[in-house]
């Protein structure tokens, strides 16, 4: 079952973007992952305007591979200069209907 690792980031120290940008792709497709957006182009259309700067949305064929990628230890140095050098969240979502209604999703 694939898997969507949902990052949005608001950048506080920028010195950490260039190195994490240029590196971290290769570790993501090391883990089976491949990244369907990294952009800095966000427009609300409802609710709240969104304070991240940047959201990337990163493929994975399974909630075990995104979690590998988050724990290797090549990710480890990335991970933390992100950590400190913005205020980050990350999410994991499946490919699952919560409402069961749509047919070509897993219902969940």
């Amino acid at each position: 079952m694939a898997v969507y690792l949902i990052g949005d980031v608001t950048v506080t120290d920028p010195s950490w973007v260039s190195g994490y940008a240029t590196n971290v792709h290769d570790i993501v497709h090391k883990h089976g992952g491949k990244y369907l957006s990294r952009s800095a182009n966000i427009t609300t259309f409802e609710g709240e305007p969104c304070k991240a700067d940047m959201i990337a949305l990163v493929e994975f064929p399974s909630m075990a591979a995104a979690q590998a990628f988050l724990d290797d230890p090549e990710y480890g140095e990335f991970r933390q200069s992100r950590m400190k050098g913005s205020i980050s969240n990350v999410h994991v979502i499946d490919d699952a209907d919560a409402a069961g209604t749509i047919p070509y999703l897993p219902k969940g």
